[in-house]
């Protein structure tokens, strides 16, 4: 196993990012043993890790050449993997917001991160921020959130107003997802938080969750103006999927778990 770090003295603020590799795969820490991400060295384009797969679900949602004309917005860089599937594979207008400026540098340095062009915009700031701006709103089809710290304890963001600024981000029939993973996170919670921001009800549907992990990742997705297609729809757009991408979508279908409860009142902010 290799492994380097950024210098220190640069960034005394936040979490140290460091990197190591094995097995011909390259992992991104926060400066702990946990997993913030990974890039398989001689396939830059792939998604490595399963919970990222499943993150992508938004792809069954529409056809494919739909996704091209969109914009896609990820809250948390990580090790880069989506904004270069989302950039590099999906030729999809990008945009990446990530608060720590060492995560950013590593991923150039290391995680084939592109630099920023007419297509794809890395933004050093809060992803608060971001979803609080009003400039932003309705402009996202397809929104990737995954924002943890160097402990992976809970999401760094998790709130009802997040959320709820995060659905003003979406067009109608824009699609967000969201990794859930912690040791002190309360998937019941959270969805119930998306569900409000969202409007779920028992007829309209458009909250659903993915199998878990064998690591404990959990996504969450919520959809905007828009519900789950039929079966033989997502089958389809699945195997199209599995041909282009190389990912397993099919398998993906047979995870999806609808929201099960509409939340009955606000739960706390």
């Amino acid at each position: 196993m290799r492994m380097f770090t950024t210098p220190k003295k640069i960034y005394p603020n936040l979490a140290e990012a460091t990197v190591s590799e094995a097995d011909a795969v390259r992992y991104l820490h926060l400066g702990t043993p946990w997993v913030q991400g990974a890039m398989r060295i001689r396939k830059p384009l792939g998604l490595e890790l399963e919970y990222i797969q499943r993150m992508m679900v938004w792809m069954l949602l529409k056809p494919e050449a739909q996704w091209r004309e969109g914009h896609a917005v990820q809250l948390g860089l990580g090790a880069a993997a989506i904004t270069r599937f989302t950039f590099g594979a999906m030729h999809m207008r990008t945009t990446a917001i990530e608060l720590n400026p060492s995560v950013i540098l590593i991923c150039r340095w290391c995680f084939k991160l592109p630099e920023d062009s007419d297509r794809l915009k890395v933004l050093e700031m809060d992803a608060e921020d971001y979803v609080c701006d009003a400039a932003n709103a309705n402009t996202v089809d397809a929104l990737c959130v995954d924002l943890y710290d160097q402990d992976a304890a809970s999401p760094m963001l998790d709130t009802q107003s997040f959320y709820s600024n995060c659905f003003a981000l979406l067009r109608e029939g824009g699609v967000m997802t969201v990794n859930l993973f912690g040791r002190d996170a309360s998937f019941e919670r959270s969805a119930k938080r998306v569900a409000n921001a969202f409007g779920f009800t028992h007829e309209l549907q458009n909250v659903f969750s993915m199998q878990p992990t064998k690591e404990g990742n959990t996504t969450l997705v919520a959809m905007k103006g828009t519900r789950l297609p039929e079966r033989d729809v997502l089958m389809a757009r699945a195997d199209n999927i599995k041909a282009l991408y190389k990912l397993p979508a099919p398998k993906w279908v047979k995870m999806i778990r609808p929201f099960a409860d509409a939340p009955t009142q606000k739960v706390a902010a």
